[in-house]
């Protein structure tokens, strides 16, 4: 649950608008209150995580795929807007998820339909798209979510998703990131035109993936696992990277998760729409901050 066109729950929920309209009222406090809430209604029927949110800088306006999912154009902005929207999930006990690691938003290929390639280098990435990821970090974001993008400056070989230069020494060396990193959907097109899933699933835990996302074929998830058993069986992928995304799992779900208790039902009807979220949904679609909240 993003808000805008990625929005899974239909009415009773609240319904909430394109992020980018959080973006334009510019207010951290406003931010974490929404994010609060979304995340209250998700746990409230067992929803434990939320992939969101979108912390991609909008650097290409023509770049439809993420565009009013983005919070905004300036990374100042993207930076304390994400931040907040992450100390909100965490305050509702769930776990965000910031995507699309390293940044989505100078694209215009959608990678759900094909591989899109950037020419940024290092440090254009360091100044524009790094910046909303490492004050998420601090935020105590313990999910992040890689881009299906090829970076052909920092790796001409593999896509972000699928890149050691990315995740091992961008994202957990360079930047200090030590929570869990997951792969976008595996089965999007700009990895399996070039890919198959038995090379796919293997390269992604030698990236530095920790869990991996199958959204759509029910047998696919099995062809993975099948792929990683044979690599680390014939010593082509090091049985030490899947004991340590285990672990990793594990020990997330034992610090974060594991005092989550059902709800009864009238509590669930409480909260799901609960006028105060109403409400703040309402001001977010008229562009205006409630009296209660500053910026």
């Amino acid at each position: 649950m993003e808000g805008g066109r990625v929005h899974r729950l239909k009415p009773p929920f609240t319904q909430w608008p394109a992020m980018k309209m959080l973006g334009d009222l510019d207010s951290a406090a406003f931010a974490f209150k929404v994010a609060e809430a979304m995340g209250s209604e998700l746990l409230s029927i067992g929803i434990n995580v939320d992939f969101a949110p979108c912390v991609d800088v909008l650097t290409n306006p023509q770049n439809k795929v993420i565009g009013d999912r983005s919070f905004g154009s300036d990374p100042e902005l993207v930076s304390k807007i994400s931040s907040a929207m992450v100390r909100g999930y965490v305050k509702s006990g769930i776990l965000p998820c910031a995507k699309h690691f390293p940044g989505h938003g100078n694209t215009l290929l959608d990678s759900h339909e094909d591989l899109p390639v950037e020419e940024k280098t290092l440090q254009e990435l360091t100044d524009t798209e790094l910046p909303p990821f490492k004050r998420a970090f601090r935020a105590r974001l313990d999910l992040l979510m890689t881009a299906h993008i090829l970076y052909s400056k920092i790796d001409p070989e593999w896509p972000a998703t699928l890149s050691p230069k990315i995740i091992q020494e961008i994202c957990r060396k360079d930047l200090g990131y030590r929570g869990i990193v997951m792969s976008d959907d595996l089965e999007m097109k700009a990895l399996t035109k070039k890919w198959s899933h038995e090379v796919i699933a293997p390269q992604a835990f030698r990236a530095g993936c920790n869990i991996l996302l199958y959204c759509w074929d029910i047998s696919t998830p099995a062809k993975g696992l099948q792929a990683v058993i044979d690599a680390v069986n014939k010593n082509e992928l090091d049985r030490a990277l899947i004991d340590d995304s285990y672990n990793r799992v594990v020990s997330l779900k034992k610090s974060r998760l594991s005092k989550i208790e059902p709800l009864p039902y009238e509590e669930v009807k409480r909260l799901v729409g609960h006028p105060e979220h109403l409400s703040l949904a309402k001001s977010l679609r008229a562009g205006e901050l409630p009296d209660d909240i500053q910026t």
